[in-house]
């Protein structure tokens, strides 16, 4: 009776934990986007929409487009597949198209100020980065039109899809975090806030790692 009871705890304390988490990346991704968007006022010049839009692009909207598919989402419960995967693909072209806009910014700023481009890690990831994005939504275009590809399963499709989604989204957290490093950041805010600031999308590719780990396992499990 007593490991019956232990057994039906454990569940809902993860349960509870990862809704807790998807709550907490939502969160974090706002925020953090909020943050960088007053801090770098975009509008004012050319650069300030380079952050703006590199963190709106891959610190919330890929974020999101992500989080859809979480089990535990607070907001997506409701949702039909279908739809979820309709926001999704809605989403993460929104997500190109900013980060398209944010990479031409930094791109003509630099011009400008006659300066060379794509000269530090920062950029070079950044240019790779948004590279990736644009092929691995263009790749995503047989999910919705299966019939496009032929000899290859929809489910097989999905797991590929996953697979590089995750690594598309890990350069883009390493990208945003290369950018936290960069002369404009360091010198805008504190030792403390750069940390914290560090953290927001450090977390937010922990939870999401969890999360398309767990998913394709579960996938795994019931194909066996």
């Amino acid at each position: 009776m007593v490991h019956k009871k232990e057994s039906e705890t454990e569940p809902r304390l993860y349960g509870w934990i990862r809704t807790t988490s998807a709550a907490l990346t939502h969160l974090i991704s706002a925020s953090f986007t909020v943050f960088v968007a007053i801090l770098s006022r975009p509008g004012t010049s050319w650069f300030s929409w380079h952050p703006f839009l590199m963190t709106l692009a891959f610190g919330f909207l890929m974020t999101e487009a992500i989080l859809l598919f979480s089990p535990h989402g607070f907001f997506t419960k409701t949702l039909s597949h279908k739809t979820k995967g309709r926001v999704h693909w809605i989403l993460q072209s929104l997500c190109v198209f900013c980060a398209v806009l944010g990479l031409a910014a930094i791109f003509y700023n630099k011009h400008l100020n006659s300066k060379p481009h794509f000269t530090s890690w920062h950029g070079l990831l950044g240019l790779l980065t948004v590279c990736v994005v644009a092929a691995q939504s263009l790749a995503a275009v047989p999910l919705i039109y299966h019939s496009l590809v032929k000899g290859w399963s929809l489910a097989k499709l999905k797991r590929y899809h996953a697979a590089s989604g995750l690594i598309t989204y890990l350069l883009g957290g390493c990208s945003l975090l290369l950018g936290l490093c960069s002369a404009w950041f360091t010198a805008s805010v504190g030792e403390y806030t750069w940390y914290l600031s560090a953290l927001c999308p450090a977390l937010g590719a922990l939870i999401i790692m969890n999360q398309v780990s767990r998913a394709y396992i579960a996938k795994q499990r019931l194909q066996s």
